[in-house]
C-alpha cells in the first residue's frame, strides 16, 4: 500500500471511528461497559505534560456524574505521534514549560482533529509561547480565534456568559480562551491565564476555593459535552 493510500485509508478511518462517538448516546449508563475513553497527551520538549494527575479523572468523574455520561475513569497518556491518538474522542494538555512537536507528530494531530478528534489545552503557565509556534505547524493556514463569549462551547449544559472562571492568578490578566477552527468547526480549545485543569484537581493539591473547583469542573464539563456533539 503506498504512502498517500494509508494516509486515505486512516483518515476514513478516523472519521469512522468518531461518527460512532458522536452518534453514540452520551447518556447510556452502563458502567460495566464506558462508551467513551479519554487521554492526557504526552509530548516531547522537556515541559510537565503529566503535571496534574488528579485533573481528568475528577472531571470525568464529574460529567458521568452530572451529564449523564460514561466515560471510563482510567485515563491513560497517549504520545501526541502515536496511533492510538485516534481511540480517544477528546484529549487534555498541559504542562508549564516547552513543547516541541516533530513534522510526524504534527502531521498525526492534525489527522485527529481534523478526523473528529478534540484537544483541550491548559496553560498550566509558562507553555504560551511554544504551544502557539507548535501548534502552527499542526495548522500552518489557521490562527488562534479568541471564543466569543456567546459561543455554544460556554453554554452547554452551565452558561458562563463571561467566558472562562478564573482559577489561579498568574500575571494578573484576565483568563481568556483561544480556539483553532478545522473546516468550521472548534477543535481546539485553549485556556490561558485561567488554569482550568488545575481547578479539576483534588483538592489538597491547591486548597482552591469549593465554589472555584465547582466552576472549573463545570466548564470542562462544557467542553466534553461540547467536542462530544453539542451545538
Amino acid at each position: 500500500m503506498t504512502s498517500n493510500l494509508r494516509i486515505l485509508f486512516r483518515v476514513i478511518f478516523n472519521g469512522f471511528i468518531f461518527a460512532l462517538f458522536h452518534f453514540t448516546s452520551v447518556a447510556q449508563t452502563d458502567l460495566s461497559s464506558p462508551t467513551f475513553e479519554f487521554a492526557v497527551m504526552q509530548y516531547n520538549g522537556g515541559g510537565d505534560w503529566y503535571s496534574n494527575p488528579t485533573s481528568m479523572p475528577n472531571l470525568v468523574r464529574f460529567c458521568n456524574e452530572n451529564l449523564g455520561m460514561n466515560i471510563s475513569e482510567e485515563v491513560p497518556y497517549v504520545g501526541v505521534g502515536s496511533a492510538d491518538l485516534s481511540m480517544y474522542p477528546f484529549v487534555h494538555m498541559t504542562g508549564h514549560g516547552n513543547v516541541v512537536l516533530s513534522s510526524s507528530e504534527a502531521r498525526n494531530l492534525r489527522e485527529y482533529l481534523s478526523a473528529g478528534g478534540f484537544l483541550h489545552i491548559s496553560d498550566n503557565y509558562g507553555m504560551d509561547k511554544y504551544i502557539r509556534q507548535e501548534i502552527k505547524k499542526v495548522f500552518p493556514e489557521l490562527e488562534w480565534v479568541e471564543i466569543p463569549f456567546d459561543h455554544p462551547v460556554y453554554h452547554q449544559k452551565y452558561n458562563f456568559t463571561q467566558g472562562l472562571p478564573k482559577v489561579h492568578e498568574h500575571n494578573d490578566h484576565p483568563p481568556r480562551g483561544f480556539g483553532i477552527f478545522f473546516e468550521g468547526r472548534l477543535v481546539c480549545f485553549y485556556d490561558h491565564e485561567c488554569d482550568l485543569g488545575d481547578g479539576w484537581e483534588d483538592y489538597q493539591v491547591h486548597r482552591d476555593p469549593e465554589e472555584i473547583r465547582l466552576l472549573a469542573l463545570q466548564m470542562g464539563a462544557n467542553l466534553v459535552q461540547y467536542a462530544l456533539g453539542g451545538d
